[in-house]
């Protein structure tokens, strides 16, 4: 006996865009599911509410839809997605008024046309969203990257201090003391690069890219560059002074161990052995460094006086003339507040890094 043509139960509900269709059939063999001439045509053979039999319907929909759909069969139905051409609200699904016995609101996926487009605009927003994150980056991508640029900066500077530590190194044991007199021509380039390359690092503390507080970070940039620029490179009398020496050799000590403790940070790693040494010979040369820059500066102050270089004249009627080694004076006051302001703050990094742990009260 032949399986007999039947008609399953079929559950609609609609979107703007989109048709769902629930189809009342498990074990779903041989599916012929297809739209042609804006008709839906299903038939398959299935156990539906009269058994196992072969099981079709057809129905036209009462606008445009696109030809292509999408189903999925599961073990209890058969799920069908239809794409409106248009998006809107249709008042039914069939293009006959009268609704086919067969068919029925699918109340698990309904919805009013006020809460579909609320859902709607859900969706359209979190689209929206998604592009936005897409377009800034995530926040894992944003942290890789800022890794990333940190740790090449931080390989540049150590290489460039590097490069002014062993020059100076080798020379001296060369050379011995006639080395101090020739190191602003020899390395002075390289030092002029690494001290502007410096200043990334405050903009890095002010926009947050870095935890680094800006005032000490500012303080030492702009104490470094002008005894660079302004004491050593205005003054070819001071170029040839030992002082020099000193303040350079100093100044690339400390970075050899701040800038490699910096880069293994920027990949999670923790070397004792470098990071002890980071928190110590800094707290050490820092105060080293400062006497060594101020006695630069007191070297220079003689030597403004006779150029004159700097030094100005107050308009009529004061008409006092206001000599550069004046500021001079002011900067080495200044200098020693940059010392307690900096050594302060390089106590407080180490105290945290090293604090004495309570001990246990028995």
């Amino acid at each position: 006996m032949e399986n007999q043509v039947l008609t399953p139960h079929v559950y609609w509900a609609q979107r703007h865009r989109e048709l769902y269709l629930r189809v009342e059939l498990s074990d779903v063999q041989n599916p012929a599911i297809s739209i042609t001439e804006n008709v839906l045509h299903f038939k398959a053979q299935g156990h539906g509410a009269k058994g196992d039999n072969v099981y079709e319907f057809h129905l036209e929909f009462l606008d445009l839809v696109k030809p292509e759909l999408v189903y999925k069969l599961t073990q209890r139905q058969v799920n069908i997605t239809v794409q409106k051409k248009v998006s809107q609200w249709w008042e039914r699904l069939t293009k006959q008024e009268k609704r086919p016995l067969f068919l029925a609101p699918d109340f698990d996926r309904w919805l009013d046309e006020s809460d579909a487009e609320m859902e709607l605009r859900a969706k359209e927003e979190e689209r929206l969203n998604k592009l936005r994150l897409e377009s800034q980056g995530s926040p894992e991508t944003l942290t890789s990257l800022k890794k990333g640029y940190l740790f090449m900066y931080n390989l540049v500077q150590f290489l460039g201090f590097s490069w002014i530590f062993v020059n100076m190194t080798v020379r001296f044991f060369i050379l011995g003391k006639e080395s101090f007199y020739d190191t602003f021509h020899t390395v002075a380039d390289m030092m002029y690069f690494c001290q502007m390359l410096a200043a990334v690092e405050s903009i890095n503390a002010a926009i947050g890219v870095t935890k680094t507080p800006v005032i000490p970070s500012l303080f030492q940039l702009l104490g470094r560059n002008f005894i660079l620029f302004i004491i050593f490179g205005t003054m070819e009398e001071m170029q040839n002074k030992a002082v020099v020496f000193f303040v350079f050799y100093i100044w690339s000590t400390a970075e050899i161990f701040r800038y490699p403790f910096y880069m293994l940070s920027c990949i999670d790693m923790d070397w004792k052995v470098l990071t002890w040494l980071r928190y110590t010979v800094c707290i050490l040369l820092y105060p080293m460094g400062c006497l060594a820059e101020a006695v630069s500066v007191i070297q220079s102050i003689p030597i403004f006086n006779e150029t004159g270089r700097f030094s100005f004249t107050l308009p009529y009627p004061v008409k006092i003339k206001v000599r550069f080694s004046f500021f001079l004076q002011i900067y080495l006051i200044l200098l020693f507040l940059g010392l307690y302001v900096n050594f302060r703050h390089l106590y407080k990094q180490r105290r945290r890094r090293f604090g004495q742990k309570k001990k246990k009260i028995h």
